[in-house]
């Protein structure tokens, strides 16, 4: 069950977006399309030693409300760290959004 007073959390969600410039390269940026609250949670051993094989310092989950179009191909602001989505659980019928995310 989500509590909002657990969302204290500030984070930006951001998706890779292709620009060009005057001169006709395309450059590939990170753009922040999404800024909100999240419950941060440390992800427990058994989540995520079997799949990714990494320490739990470098994982977390994020609980946000629901937004739709989140993506794993998106990525986690939070606090000037960088997080990639990994996995995404919906919680209940479209209240909130579950986000595994791997430090990068």
């Amino acid at each position: 069950m989500m509590q909002s007073g657990r969302l204290q959390q500030r984070i930006e969600l951001q998706r890779l977006t292709e620009a060009v410039q005057p001169s006709g390269a395309v450059v590939k940026t990170w753009a922040t399309y999404a800024k909100g609250k999240a419950e941060l949670r440390q992800a427990g051993v058994s989540e995520f030693l079997t799949t990714y094989g990494e320490g739990v310092a470098d994982n977390a989950v994020f609980v946000i409300r629901w937004l739709p179009g989140v993506s794993v191909s998106d990525r986690i602001k939070h606090g000037g760290k960088l997080w990639n989505i990994v996995a995404i659980a919906e919680i209940g019928r479209r209240r909130g959004l579950e986000l595994r995310a791997v430090a990068v």
